[in-house]
């Protein structure tokens, strides 16, 4: 099996980022993981785990995690979803993505196996989302990682990682997403993310809502978990930034950690406190998170694409990501034009985000990105239409992009955002890279 037919076996399942509307608890069956895994030799209980679930900055919360153990010299892999341009970034070992011939050897040791269970029908077909987890799991094992940090890809109570023991539970901050899967209020969502925690298993929490943080520390207390809340439990201060990132000081329970992350806006510091107290519930020396969150990657979130004219992209996709996207252009862009580039995913609140960045643009270029999720330009248009402005709409990203090159002068900024897949099509662009089979 080569790189381009094991995709092909990939994308024969169903992909659950590409339909939504689906019934989350109907369609989910952690024994499908667990069959599988069994039949494969159980590689997901080869590393230590740290898994993260969340709404909101899990995605950065894991790499800052796996860049803290690997700096203080574990070998680390990190699962994370959805992915920019390549599937490959999904599945990381020590900062690098899968190989292409390795993805191909773990489909095809994981293929027969998933065949026939396929035909025996036990528990219903093993989906794209849950393929990939075992690929990771197998992956992590071949490599011989010791730890390996995975980031949920939905909920947490039923999502395909959620088959391990952890070292540690790690919950970002939870917020009304995804509401028609996972339920309608911050308490119904904040249960299904308390999923993964384990009977023993510590758990930090980052900063939430009260209705969340109620039902975390209900779960937490049932299952004999020892709770760490970040707010109450460390402190920190911006001390600088710049485009290139920003510096804080964390007064952690184990020390004062003086930070440099090239990550931009206050959700990254909180981010960086939540990933401070987890490395030290791992205990990671203080040397090791303070080089290993310096030297984080983690790309497309409020990232600087290029300097003339000034290009940034980020995935805000609900109101809450678009108002802390708001409040960092307000505070490092203020005196720069805005030209906005927006699409979205038709399961996204493209009302809310619009919103919230509506008042900063002078000009919108609205547009999709090629998902098939991705909602039409005009029905985005329109929503910033009744905000009072006039976009232009585009159907592609490489010529809302274009255009907005054509525009920019100087003191102007262009800012795509609106979802992660518009955000990888906008890289893609900007280094000249060539789309690849998924998405």
């Amino acid at each position: 099996m080569n790189y381009t037919e094991a995709i092909a076996f990939l994308l024969e399942r169903t992909d659950y980022e590409r339909w939504p509307g689906y019934t989350y608890a109907s369609r989910f069956d952690l024994r499908r993981m667990e069959e599988l895994l069994h039949r494969l030799g159980d590689p997901h209980h080869s590393a230590r785990s740290v898994h993260i679930a969340g709404s909101k900055g899990k995605g950065s919360t894991a790499a800052m995690v796996a860049s803290g153990l690997r700096a203080s010299g574990y070998s680390t892999g990190l699962y994370t979803s959805p992915h920019l341009v390549t599937i490959r970034e999904r599945i990381d070992v020590d900062g690098k993505p899968i190989p292409k011939r390795e993805l191909a050897e773990v489909v095809a040791t994981l293929r027969p196996h998933a065949d026939e269970m396929d035909r025996e029908g036990t528990y219903g077909e093993l989906s794209t989302f849950e393929l990939l987890t075992a690929s990771a799991f197998l992956h992590f094992q071949r490599k011989g990682v010791d730890f390996q940090v995975l980031e949920t890809g939905l909920g947490g109570r039923l999502d395909a990682t959620n088959v391990v023991t952890p070292e540690l539970c790690v919950i970002t901050p939870i917020s009304l997403d995804h509401q028609e899967v996972l339920g309608d209020t911050l308490a119904l969502i904040a249960a299904e993310k308390a999923g993964i925690i384990k009977p023993g298993v510590p758990v930090v929490s980052a900063p939430q809502a009260e209705e969340a943080a109620a039902v975390i520390r209900k779960i937490c207390l049932e299952r004999g978990a020892r709770l760490i809340e970040v707010e109450k439990e460390l402190s920190w201060r911006k001390t600088g930034a710049d485009l290139s990132g920003q510096s804080l000081e964390v007064n952690g329970r184990r020390g004062v950690y003086r930070l440099n992350i090239p990550l931009l806006g206050a959700h990254q510091m909180q981010n960086a406190a939540t990933a401070v107290a987890a490395l030290e519930v791992l205990y990671v020396p203080r040397e090791s998170i303070e080089s290993g969150l310096a030297a984080t990657r983690w790309p497309g979130r409020l990232q600087v694409l290029r300097r003339r004219p000034l290009l940034v992209v980020d995935g805000a996709h609900t109101a809450e990501s678009a108002k802390k996207l708001k409040e960092a252009l307000e505070q490092y862009f203020h005196f720069y034009r805005l030209i906005l580039i927006i699409g979205a995913s038709a399961d996204k609140d493209v009302g809310g985000v619009a919103a919230e960045l509506a008042p900063l643009a002078s000009s919108v270029l609205a547009t999709r990105s090629r998902h098939p999720r991705a909602t039409s330009p005009g029905a985005v248009a329109e929503v910033f239409a009744r905000l009072g402005l006039r976009p232009e709409v585009t159907e592609s990203v490489a010529e809302a992009l274009a255009k907005a090159l054509g525009q920019a002068g100087k003191r102007d900024l262009i800012c795509a955002t609106g979802s992660l897949f518009l955000v990888g099509e906008v890289i893609e662009y900007t280094k000249g890279l060539r789309p690849e089979l998924y998405p």
